[in-house]
């Protein structure tokens, strides 16, 4: 593989290549002859057939039309119907994205308006969805790429150069060693590294925000983990015990991949921009500024569901459906060309839901499977979606009869989106009164970001979004917070209503304040519907605190708790039946199991578990312990 460039040059027919070179694991011809892009009669098809990689024909920008004259032409092709918005041109790279309403109309019958496109303006055309509701985030992503062009495409020649140009450590013999760097026996601060021989690679690198200074981030101070040898990072989800320390890398000199698919990286970076923001709000020092967050926006390489690449000269990765929230995805890694192969579910849910399919559970091969243990003791058992919708109309109705509001503190991503789902539908079939749901904190443009991806979302509300008048995140009920004034207005005047604020733990953001302001009344109701981490404000108030002090000014309040607090269970995480089921049916069976990303307890008690029914070696590993595969 060292020479694959030129053999792929000396492949083709003379004089049609002007450059060629990587995009990460990805092979990029370019060609001035205008007949040879519109027809390369086979040539690049019989290029993937025999290096079995991905090759695409661009034509070198020298032949591409203008842009502003192509804008032009490309309007006049593409029907008035399909609602074309945006359209961006990457020019170094000889790409036209095209942002449309309606992409079906846009591509044309089997691509043919595509075609057209190609023939008229000589520029290689994506059509991509106009998401129903705008997305700051996902509009300042795109702008980040497209106004460093440049740069995107001299990183992705070197990542492929990493994979392609050979052995830089020596290969000495075949082994496989997992550390265990945080999230184990633990919640928050998840963390792999993994190493082989060649390669260096951290899975997952998360913040855990209810943690001491001392747990709070991944143990980087391990001895086998040096920054400046690290080749890639992968993440299974956008979440910040998975995500949120990404940045901080960059700060420190990191310059490599990010592997993810596109939701977990446009969420991940509005969840680690809204901490920013949060900690400079708070007079604090922040981790990490929003130019590193741009850093490693501008290093991710973004892969769909079951795509498979390379991403070390011996390690290659595919990504699956975990279930759990938009995009999340556990981490297949086959290593020495199936000498070992890992799965990482990351976070998981084990049954269709709301919004999203359930986990997968077919591999094409796995010695060793690192499960999740959030819910894995015995006792944790959730009630059925039938006892959930039925506890959760209960409660709505004994608190709007009473003249309150329901506060529900939600996660960022996932949780609250799935319970504008649940809502609306309890609406609809006439089992919920219509009453606003306020989406307060950034949880609007998480929704946002929903809508931009329905292709991750379950069959049925895919089908919702596509119809404007049946978006549940469009209803007429679901509000959205966007200032102080806005809080206080609904606090001090508005009826009942069902109010969704992050943080889901009450460790922070706007759930807190309204908790402040809500708690001393009989009227309202605190309903939980996500974990609450060891020593939270949640968690004590779950477990019957009354009596809860804040700072004010540099002096403590003291409130009691009179509202009712509850729980509704719209857990994303797979309950002890559903993990156990998933074990049951996964295939192929690993031959070690390790379990993390749980309590003490319950790390140990799922690896117990499995062990005795399925008699497969297993292991709770705790932070720091260094494990070899083979």
């Amino acid at each position: 593989m060292v020479d694959i460039l030129k053999e792929v040059v000396k492949l083709l027919p003379e004089g049609v290549v002007s450059e060629a070179g990587f995009e990460a694991a990805n092979i990029v011809v370019y060609t001035k002859d205008k007949d040879f892009f519109l027809d390369n009669r086979g040539e690049i098809r019989k290029l993937v057939e025999e290096f079995k990689k991905r090759v695409e024909l661009r034509p070198d920008p020298s032949i591409t039309m203008k842009p502003e004259l192509a804008e032009v032409k490309i309007r006049e092709i593409l029907p008035k119907e399909a609602g074309v918005q945006d359209i961006v041109f990457d020019e170094k790279r000889s790409r036209v994205i095209i942002h449309a309403e309606k992409p079906g109309l846009a591509i044309g019958k089997q691509g043919a308006l595509l075609k057209d496109v190609r023939r008229e303006v000589f520029w290689v055309p994506t059509i991509r969805r106009m998401p129903p509701i705008r997305s700051k985030i996902i509009e300042g992503i795109r702008g980040t790429m497209y106004q460093n062009s440049e740069y995107r495409k001299k990183f992705l020649d070197r990542t492929g150069h990493r994979i392609y140009d050979g052995w830089i450590r020596g290969k000495k013999s075949e082994w496989v060693r997992l550390s265990f760097l945080g999230g184990a026996r633990q919640v928050g601060r998840s963390c792999i590294f993994l190493q082989t021989p060649e390669s260096r690679i951290l899975i997952d690198v998360g913040i855990d925000v209810t943690g001491t200074d001392s747990e709070q981030y991944p143990a980087l101070d391990a001895p086998e983990f040096d920054l400046k040898q690290l080749d890639a990072i992968v993440l299974s989800h956008a979440h910040m015990d998975h995500a949120g320390l990404v940045p901080y890398l960059y700060k420190m000199g990191y310059t490599g991949p990010v592997y993810c698919t596109t939701p977990t990286r446009d969420i991940m970076a509005l969840l680690q921009l809204d901490m920013v923001k949060i900690q400079h709000g708070e007079g604090r020092e922040p981790l990490y500024t929003s130019e590193e967050v741009k850093q490693m926006v501008l290093h991710t390489i973004c892969l769909e569901w079951e795509e498979v690449t390379d991403i070390t000269p011996d390690v290659r990765l595919t990504f699956y459906n975990s279930g759990h929230i938009l995009g999340s995805s556990m981490v297949h890694l086959n290593i020495g060309n199936g000498m070992h192969n890992i799965v990482y579910t990351g976070d998981l849910k084990y049954a269709r839901t709301n919004l999203l399919e359930a986990a997968v559970t077919q591999f094409p091969r796995m010695e060793t499977l690192i499960i999740e243990s959030t819910y894995g003791a015995r006792d944790n058992i959730m009630a059925s979606p039938q006892e959930s919708d039925a506890h959760f109309v209960e409660l709505v109705e004994r608190t709007v009869a009473r003249g309150g509001k329901v506060l529900m503190p939600t996660l960022g991503s996932g949780r609250a989106q799935e319970i504008v789902v649940i809502i609306d539908r309890l609406v609809r079939e006439g089992r919920l009164p219509k009453i606003p749901i306020y989406l307060d904190g950034m949880l609007w443009d998480i929704t946002a970001i929903y809508t931009a991806y329905p292709e991750y979302l379950n069959r049925s509300v895919r089908k919702l979004i596509f119809h404007k008048d049946q978006n549940p995140f469009m209803s007429e009920i679901v509000k959205r917070v966007g200032s102080q004034k806005e809080r206080q207005k609904i606090i001090e005047e508005e009826g009942p209503c069902i109010i969704c604020a992050t943080s889901g733990m009450l460790n922070g953001g706007p759930s807190v304040e309204y908790f402040k302001q809500m708690c001393e009344n009989k009227k309202h109701t605190l309903a939980f519907s996500s974990y609450q981490g060891e020593q939270t404000l949640g968690r004590r108030i779950q477990n019957g605190e009354k009596e809860i002090t804040f700072m004010s000014s540099g002096k403590p309040q003291t409130y009691t708790v009179q509202m009712e607090v509850d729980r509704v269970e719209v857990s994303a995480h797979a309950d002890r039946r559903e993990l156990m089921n998933f074990l049951a049916h996964v295939q192929p069976k690993p031959k070690k199991v390790f379990t993390m990303h749980g309590e003490v307890s319950r790390c140990i008690d799922l690896a117990s578990s499995y062990h005795k029914v399925y008699h497969v070696e297993t292991m709770a590993p705790r932070v720091l312990d260094a494990i070899r595969l083979r």
